[in-house]
């Protein structure tokens, strides 16, 4: 990773911050910088809790079918770091830099990803051979490399055919392939062919020991949620008039929310196992939120107290998400008063929080309390216009 230091941060999408132009200007289309803010501090907020036995229903993952709002958040950062490409790369490309060495900086870039993921689960145990191989950042890496690769070397019809024939081939695979034991179709945590296939290849190194929610199989269709970002990204970039490109935004979400909906009916919206459907719905809503966002502060221009925490949340995304997660994991092991003491985390949340509210409130406000925590530390980088890259 490097910092920069009194210099706008351009570069691939995967990073904290990228220079994305609003269309007829030379500003930045901070609407995307919001939005990345705001699905990164969902996401250390909802991976904070003070108590994971006790936690509001929205700041919870649906059990297995269906979803909660914090099921939107991950599909949201993919769907970000598509929207990002075209701005990005487009730039770079009319440059004069060939798609081969551009590319080469996206392998790069994600196994670099991959790597943090990695030692983010290692520490401090670097247990290799015993601990859990994919993850959020890994699943980043993974997909934003081949949804790169398709945006250098394929046009925007075959990109469609390849979105649409990854969804469709992995509702074909899960719903029509036998499993040993369980049969076709079994879409249970531990019956369903992606659950399978990760027994097959990474057994002894899954989440939930059966199963992962991002497994190999389930990245397929994740994929598609950064190639429909890219295709938002090529039509912000469009040329149009701004009331224009915010109409199509909402169009397009209002088309596959719905549709989105209706294939639940025959492969149910589900986050561990990334069903097509839940792409197609979490798309729609997340076209629906950045078309919000683009109106209010590349359009309109309402921009003040509410939108520079998300901006400052956004332009240092994956330092704060890496970081965030390394304290959490460390607040988590360190002991207060000895071996037989509490943790680290245990003593803050007990002494400042459970002591005077309820558990529930006390878990959500430990989980606030931690997202100001690190907005702070964020926005003291942002003041001094460093951004951490990779």
């Amino acid at each position: 990773m490097k910092s920069e230091e009194g210099m706008d941060s351009g570069g691939a999408a995967a990073e904290g911050a990228v220079e994305t132009p609003v269309p007829g200007s030379g500003g930045r289309l901070t609407s995307l910088d919001a939005f990345r803010g705001l699905t990164i501090a969902g996401m250390i907020l909802v991976n904070n809790p003070g108590s994971w036995s006790h936690i509001h229903a929205p700041l919870r993952h649906a059990e297995w079918h269906g979803w909660t709002p914090t099921d939107l958040i991950f599909p949201y950062f993919l769907f970000i770091v598509g929207v990002a490409i075209p701005f990005s790369f487009a730039r770079r490309l009319a440059e004069g830099e060939r798609r081969r060495d551009l590319f080469r900086h996206v392998v790069r870039r994600a196994l670099i990803l991959v790597g943090l993921g990695l030692l983010m689960r290692a520490v401090p145990d670097f247990d290799i051979l015993e601990m859990r191989w994919p993850g959020v950042l890994q699943r980043i890496g993974a997909v934003y490399m081949v949804a790169a690769a398709l945006y250098l070397w394929v046009g925007p019809r075959g990109r469609w055919v390849w979105s649409g024939g990854l969804l469709l081939v992995y509702w074909a695979l899960m719903t029509w392939i036998p499993v040993p034991g369980y049969g076709a179709g079994d879409l249970s945590a531990e019956g369903n062919l992606a659950a399978h296939l990760d027994r097959l290849l990474m057994g002894g190194h899954l989440w939930q020991g059966t199963w992962d929610p991002e497994g190999l199989l389930s990245t397929v269709p994740a994929v598609v949620s950064t190639l429909l970002g890219i295709f938002a990204g090529e039509w912000l970039r469009s040329g149009r008039d701004r009331p224009e490109l915010f109409r199509g935004l909402m169009a397009a979400g209002a088309v596959l929310i719905p549709l989105g909906l209706v294939w639940d009916l025959a492969f149910p919206i589900n986050k561990n196992l990334w069903t097509s459907s839940y792409v197609v719905f979490t798309t729609g809503t997340a076209l629906i939120l950045l078309g919000v966002l683009y109106w209010a502060i590349d359009v309109k221009g309402w921009k003040g107290a509410w939108h520079k925490p998300l901006v400052v949340y956004g332009t240092n995304a994956i330092a704060v998400f890496v970081l965030s997660g390394m304290m959490a994991k460390m607040m988590g092991r360190i002991r207060v008063g000895g071996e037989g003491g509490t943790s680290v985390h245990g003593w803050i949340h007990g002494t400042f929080f459970r002591s005077w509210l309820g558990d529930l409130n006390a878990s959500l406000a430990f989980a606030l309390s931690y997202v100001v925590f690190w907005l702070v530390l964020m926005w003291l980088l942002y003041r001094r216009r460093i951004f951490i890259k990779i």
